[in-house]
């Protein structure tokens, strides 16, 4: 007997129009804000490029130009032809609409990804002194005692599988996941900014890790306060139990070979959870007692796997929180709570909200035009795409308002026509 796909399908077929009408009613005709480039047409680019409005914020660009040089320049690994063929095709990907919009916000990622696994090829003689002593005396002067010791003085194979998973597995892969849910959930361009703040949040961590250079808990548990060099491989510390438990070398062969085996201080695990739950906490602000206990979890799992002290974990959450604070300020898409997916919003407002309380701004109507144009990505995070306190200005050239919506421009006639009806 044959079965056909509809005659199996556990979910019934009126449940599934349903869901598809609904998803179709949340996609507003009327509104290119968030749809999504198609085109692989070069020349898109190049238009969208020469219609952009440089300012002072594009310098961002020749900041990461001139850190992914330098990390190449001083890369021992791989060799020109493999690195020249690399830099072609993400310059393949940036000329292309279609994988523009995702790899531009990509690139303070790529760029810290880059800086920190060239890290290692910085020769010692240009580097500073190692810092033994001072994250140790921190500790006792903040809190009393070693809370990384005593965390994890008493171990066990159960605690060592809930430091895993948010340390080495959810570190990881957590900020795809996240990005996944604004994406979908969260207001148009919220994941660039997400992208952005993560990316040079790291590139700052790695930089002063560099200038700044610590010895981690399992540092002090293996030598003591003796003096350390930069010939020193790195350590698993509580990460080798694992490898034990599931018979793999995977966590101490990579972290003996860490390019900063020295950059305790401030803590990215921490900044990175600290950072992916403010962002959470404003897209939805119901899950916010679930991503503050992630990061909790996460600040558990460094002190007690060794990796990290109390202070590096509260510098890598104040690093996070200035971060977001000026994300939030300045670029940050603010939330619709009568909006549910990404495609039922047909404007957006980016920065703080007005001190009025007025939530969209109203009552600025007949001022600035607080509307954002999302068809140049280049202004992602540029004077282009802000304005002075909670408004975005909109380029009335490349207008994607167009459609009968209460920000569309109206006289005061028609707004007057509008409220008595």
């Amino acid at each position: 007997m044959a079965f056909s796909l509809p005659s199996i399908n556990p979910i019934p077929r009126r449940y599934l129009r349903r869901l598809r009408s609904k998803f179709r009613s949340a996609i507003s005709p009327a509104s290119s804000i968030a749809s999504v480039q198609t085109s692989f047409n070069p020349h898109d680019t190049i238009k969208a490029l020469r219609s952009h409005r440089w300012s002072v914020y594009d310098a961002k660009y020749l900041l990461l130009i001139i850190i992914a040089v330098f990390s190449l320049s001083i890369s021992q690994a791989p060799g020109p032809m493999m690195k020249t063929a690399a830099a072609s095709v993400l310059i393949g990907l940036l000329l292309m609409p279609a994988t523009r919009q995702f790899f531009l916000p990509f690139l303070p990622i790529a760029t810290w990804l880059v800086f920190f696994f060239n890290a290692r090829f910085i020769p010692a003689d240009y580097r500073p002194h190692i810092w033994v002593k001072v994250l140790p005396a921190l500790e006792n002067i903040f809190y009393g005692a070693n809370l990384s010791n005593i965390i994890s003085a008493h171990q066990h194979t159960v605690l060592d599988l809930l430091a895993w998973f948010p340390y080495g597995i959810l570190h990881f892969g957590g900020p795809v996941i996240w990005a996944i849910f604004m994406f979908l959930f969260a207001p148009p361009g919220t994941v660039p900014v997400y992208a952005q703040t993560f990316g040079y949040m790291n590139i700052l961590g790695v930089a002063i890790q560099l200038i700044f250079p610590c010895s981690p808990p399992w540092y002090e548990n293996m030598y003591g306060l003796a003096p350390a060099n930069y010939s020193m491989e790195g350590s698993p510390a509580g990460l080798r139990r694992i490898d034990q438990l599931f018979g793999v070398d995977m966590y101490t062969t990579n972290f003996t070979a860490s390019p900063l085996v020295f950059g305790a201080f401030p803590s990215l695990h921490s900044g990175n959870a600290v950072l992916e739950a403010l962002f959470m906490s404003h897209c939805f602000p119901k899950l916010r007692p679930f991503v503050i206990g992630y990061a909790m979890w996460m600040w558990w799992a460094t002190m007690y796997l060794s990796h990290h002290y109390a202070v590096d974990l509260v510098f890598g959450a104040f690093l996070a929180a200035a971060s977001f604070y000026v994300a939030q300020t300045n670029f940050l898409p603010r939330i619709q709570m009568d909006k549910f997916l990404r495609w039922e919003y047909d404007y957006v407002e980016y920065g703080d909200a007005p001190a009025s309380g007025y939530e969209y701004g109203l009552q600025d109507f007949g001022r600035d035009d607080f509307r954002h144009d999302s068809s140049d990505e280049w202004t992602i995070g540029s004077s282009s795409s802000i304005s002075s306190g909670s408004r975005s200005p909109v380029d009335g050239s490349h207008s994607s308002w167009e459609g009968d919506t209460l920000a569309s421009q109206a006289s005061d006639t028609e707004l007057s026509e509008l409220t008595t009806q």
